[in-house]
């Protein structure tokens, strides 16, 4: 796991989570698709979130599938958000998830344990299933975003799981994003930039 602090106080922080495949024991490798997709978001939130005190850490999980009941991502998102509050006690902690990581983030969040101090929540192209239930991000801040052309992951899932997070979640919108696919590759900073802003305003570092 890396992490890129701020010069000054620290006073809020955000996980991104890579997305990876259903099955597979394969070491996650640094220079993979689904963890390069990520490197930009870590930019632009250090960028804009640095001079406001946001600390941004990436997780590279041990290995690439999900693999059925073993959830295997599970245990390292657990442990990544252990390291992120004994880093920095008490600060806000936003979770930025794609694909995978999307579910990883609301399973996780979900959990009280390791939901502890998790304000907010963007899921990317999530790869949703009916294990995630809205009732998981109760009371948190929640962002979903999809490409309409995304054949990877469904858009129209991501769609009705916003729906249901109405009246459950703190706060929630669903962004469908024009005829962009899986790899969030046509319409970048429109993702970029909607992920900044709902991370700084939903830790309280800016006005959304």
């Amino acid at each position: 796991m890396t992490e890129e602090r701020p010069r000054g106080e620290v006073r809020a922080a955000v996980l991104l989570l890579h997305g990876g495949r259903s099955e597979s024991r394969e070491p996650v490798r640094a220079r993979q698709p689904s963890v390069l997709r990520l490197r930009p978001f870590a930019g632009a939130l250090r960028r804009a979130g640095g001079p406001l005190g946001l600390t941004v850490w990436r997780l590279r999980y041990a290995i690439r599938g999900w693999n059925g009941a073993e959830e295997s991502p599970l245990a390292d998102v657990r442990s990544a958000l252990s390291a992120v509050r004994s880093r920095d006690p008490g600060i806000p902690i936003a979770l930025v998830g794609y694909s995978m990581g999307g579910r990883s983030a609301i399973r996780a969040t979900g959990e009280q344990a390791a939901g502890a101090g998790v304000v907010a929540v963007a899921g990317l192209a999530p790869w949703l299933t009916p294990s995630e239930t809205p009732s998981m991000l109760a009371g948190r801040h929640v962002l979903l975003m999809h490409g309409t052309a995304d054949t990877t992951t469904d858009p129209r899932a991501t769609a009705s799981f916003a729906a249901g997070l109405d009246g459950v979640a703190a706060s929630v919108r669903y962004v469908a994003v024009p005829d962009d696919g899986h790899a969030m590759l046509r319409r970048p900073f429109l993702w970029h930039r909607e992920v900044t802003r709902f991370v700084l305003a939903r830790t309280g570092l800016a006005v959304e």
